[in-house]
């Protein structure tokens, strides 16, 4: 598994910026990530009734594999494994 080097929450974008052992960098756009969220709750609802455009990052907690995120809509249930960040 390979982890990242640098983990940066921008607060005025809400943003999250990952930067990996090969040089490369993303910086992840809040909705997008919220989107992507593959926890039960969220594979459960149907693909319209998606997170806002407005929504942002508010913390990251590393949990070793990867990183639960917390969006400013109070969705905080979503572990993102590390592979799966670098597919986003």
């Amino acid at each position: 598994m390979v982890l990242p080097t640098r983990l940066e929450l921008a607060p005025a974008e809400g943003r999250l910026r990952i930067w990996w052992p090969d040089g490369r960098r993303q910086s992840l756009n809040p909705a997008r990530l919220r989107a992507a969220c593959r926890c039960a709750a969220c594979r459960s609802k149907p693909s319209e009734e998606g997170p806002g455009q407005d929504v942002r990052v508010i913390t990251l907690q590393e949990m070793g594999y990867g990183i639960q995120i917390v969006f400013s809509d109070g969705h905080d249930r979503g572990i993102y494994p590390w592979p799966y960040l670098q597919t986003l």
